[in-house]
């Protein structure tokens, strides 16, 4: 296949090399003005993939998009004309709601959501490294989205685990869920994952979590706030050694995806009028954070 990443960061990057190795024609585009990016994933020697290939975006495929949420809209609007309207666009990034602004632009386009658990940092331009590995989980936004999941086989090819889930956005939500609860705690208190299991997180953890399942509920999904709960624990265990992207971006003062995630959490509050206080200290928290480097 032709494949075109949009957003080369860690997660953009280790499919990239994955898939460039499973023998796709894949290039990269992204904000530097560059023709070509050389990476090297884990201690591999490295590739060298073509960046901004205007004729790669005309013949592509399947576009993979991994720009964080907030960044979508403005990444993606300009590349729609240029696209054929068969390109399959596939999203993976944290949070829920990107495409909401998007809806009429790209109704013509094949659409895939996916979630997933590997991980990956990018310690370089010119280096990733696959931290974990997980689970990904695909599954259609549109009609034209239902056709695609001879995808599962080509990722899978490249990546593996790879499932179509028919109910993606359940399994959207558990992962908001997860990032509702992680990633503010520790972006706040600037820890691993792991610290999060200390007796001092337990209470905090619990609420958020027991408004998080209240949501779901709302939102029609069959869920408890104990099963949530251990789900969150076990996620804590399982990525212990892990810093949460949150963390890094307010590490490294770069904007969250905290609209994306506790922000598309409490809209949906709002909708079915659902205290959310925990939740809400947590938003505006990094928010404050965020408006403070503006002052500076």
């Amino acid at each position: 296949m032709n494949i075109v990443v949009l957003g080369p960061g860690a997660v953009g990057l280790l499919w990239a090399t994955k898939l460039h190795a499973a023998g796709h024609r894949v290039s990269l585009w992204g904000r530097q003005p560059q023709s070509s990016l050389s990476i090297a994933l884990d201690k591999q020697a490295s590739i060298t993939l073509p960046y901004n290939d205007h004729s790669a975006l005309c013949h592509a495929d399947l576009l993979l998009i991994t720009v964080k949420a907030w960044q979508v809209e403005q990444a993606l609007t300009p590349l729609l004309n240029t696209l054929n309207r068969d390109t399959i666009l596939l999203f993976m990034h944290n949070g829920m709601g990107a495409l909401d602004s998007m809806q009429d632009p790209l109704n013509d386009f094949p659409i895939v959501l996916s979630t997933t658990t590997h991980g990956a940092l990018k310690p370089s331009m010119n280096q990733v490294l696959h931290t974990g590995k997980g689970v990904t989980q695909l599954g259609a936004y549109n009609a034209q989205g239902k056709q695609c999941q001879f995808l599962v086989d080509v990722l899978q090819h490249a990546l593996p685990d790879v499932m179509w889930n028919n109910t993606i956005e359940e399994a959207l939500w558990h992962k908001l869920a997860i990032n509702c609860t992680i990633n503010p705690l520790t972006a706040l208190e600037q820890c691993r994952n792991g610290e999060l299991a200390d007796e001092r997180f337990q209470r905090p953890l619990e609420n958020i979590v027991a408004e998080v399942a209240d949501i779901m509920s709302a939102e029609g999904f069959a869920i408890t706030q104990s099963s949530l709960l251990a789900k969150v624990k076990q996620v804590v265990q399982a990525t212990a050694e892990n810093y949460s992207s949150m963390h890094q971006d307010i590490f490294y003062q770069r904007k969250t995806e905290i609209d994306f995630i506790t922000g598309y959490l409490l809209k949906k509050a709002e909708q079915h009028q659902l205290a959310t206080p925990e939740n809400s200290k947590l938003y505006h928290a990094i928010q404050q954070i965020e408006h403070s480097w503006k002052s500076q």
